[in-house]
């Protein structure tokens, strides 16, 4: 009997141990969270100036420095009044304005490329900043009283308050700067690239060609996915300590980004002894089955992401083959570096016995997936052609991937057609 409770125990440690780890991370990518905590430590300097003002060290620096004191209550409260209400609309005006590019982001290039918009941690703090000045000068609002004397006023505080809107005033003038410039195309592809690129260095971390076809097992436990989504990977090592425990191996039957409908098989489990009841809800855990997508754990969003806004930009409505070219060079970089780097597909215990086989989409299943869709929108057009032969004939000198023949055999005729 001790043994089932500690299972269900163990289970539910791992539940609450994913739950609390998918609410971390969408509580820290949330774009109130810099914001939030900004706002708070605002929130304690205004205690601590406070209490810094009507202290005996303050009262006495307030008397030896006289342009450091206010002698009328009224014109320290009309000062954090009128600061508040230009702060306001400082904050209405300033995010209005990023709304407007966002959804023009959104509708000329891909609402999935909005994240690295919406994510940026300088908008993040600039919001903070503002919100953390209202704080503060309601706050320091409500400490002013009609006091005979001005060294009861917290003319300190309401100096700092002033400098303080100095500083919010040289970040807006920076903010519509770095607005303008983050809003761009070629920022917003250049900031997918490098994200997509630094996952692929991560993971590809093998100089030897892996890209075999995948098979897979020919006898085996099916584990299915319990709820619909996105399979984007599992804990490696976890899953290998579950895995040793229990004497097996497993493989995973789809490469990450596969969506899954409830029910499919996405584990094939092979091991000599029967499985213990609660295999499956353990193993449940330990694989990452989602909604949404993160280019930091899966780098084939990104490439998804580039062909997605060259698509777009392809498409009649937008006709504007510059952006589409950028993103096809930043695809085919990325296609470079994968036909020479692969993703370790074998995961081993620390005795050497073999645990886990992944699935990782080939280069060549990358190019087909997100190369030959640009094309197949771009072919009649020539600057698409130009750029798809210059590039294509780089690449093939790093991997003859057979697609990759095919394709250059239709850029040729369709520019021949052009001629």
């Amino acid at each position: 009997m001790p043994e089932p409770i500690i299972n269900i125990d163990m289970s539910m440690f791992q539940t609450a141990t994913k739950w609390i780890h998918v609410s971390y991370k969408r509580i820290v990518t949330s774009i109130a969270f810099l914001p939030a905590i900004i706002a708070l430590l605002f929130c304690a300097l205004s205690y601590c100036m406070i209490k810094f003002d009507f202290s005996a060290t303050g009262k006495s620096l307030k008397s030896g420095l006289t342009w450091l004191s206010l002698k009328d209550a009224s014109t320290a409260r009309s000062i954090c009044s009128a600061i508040t209400s230009g702060i306001i609309s400082l904050t209405v005006f300033s995010f209005s304005m990023v709304m407007i590019l966002l959804n023009q982001a959104a509708s000329q290039m891909s609402n999935r490329v909005l994240d690295k918009l919406i994510g940026n941690r300088f908008q993040q703090v600039v919001l903070g900043f503002y919100i953390g000045t209202i704080v503060y000068a309601l706050f320091l609002l409500s400490t002013i009283r009609d006091i005979d004397t001005g060294i009861s006023i917290p003319a300190i505080s309401t100096y700092l308050l002033i400098t303080l809107t100095i500083i919010d005033i040289f970040l807006f003038i920076y903010f519509l700067h770095f607005v303008t410039q983050s809003v761009k195309y070629d920022t917003i592809i250049n900031k997918v690239h490098h994200s997509t690129r630094d996952c692929l260095e991560s993971v590809c971390v093998i100089s030897e060609n892996t890209d075999a076809d995948f098979s897979q097992p020919a006898s085996g436990i099916s584990v299915p996915v319990r709820k619909s989504g996105l399979y984007q990977g599992f804990d490696q090592e976890r899953l290998i300590k579950l895995c040793k425990s229990e004497d097996v191996m497993i493989t995973m039957l789809h490469p990450p980004a596969t969506f899954l409908l409830a029910g499919s098989s996405v584990i094939m489990v092979t091991g000599s002894k029967a499985l213990s009841s609660n295999f499956e809800d353990a193993l449940s855990q330990l694989i990452n089955v989602d909604t949404t997508q993160d280019i930091t754990t899966n780098y084939y969003y990104g490439f998804r992401q580039l062909m997605e806004v060259a698509i777009k930009a392809l498409s009649p409505g937008i006709n504007d083959p510059g952006t589409a070219v950028m993103s096809l060079r930043a695809i085919m970089d990325l296609l470079a570096f994968r036909m020479q780097h692969f993703p370790r597909c074998q995961f081993e215990d620390e005795f050497g016995q073999l645990r886990i086989i992944a699935h990782e989409k080939t280069a060549t299943q990358i190019f087909k997936e997100t190369v030959l869709p640009i094309w197949d929108y771009g072919c009649k057009d020539r600057m698409v052609q130009q750029e798809f032969i210059h590039l294509l004939t780089q690449l093939k000198k790093l991997s003859d991937v057979p697609a990759l023949n095919s394709l250059m055999s239709d850029v040729h005729k369709a520019i021949e057609e052009k001629t």
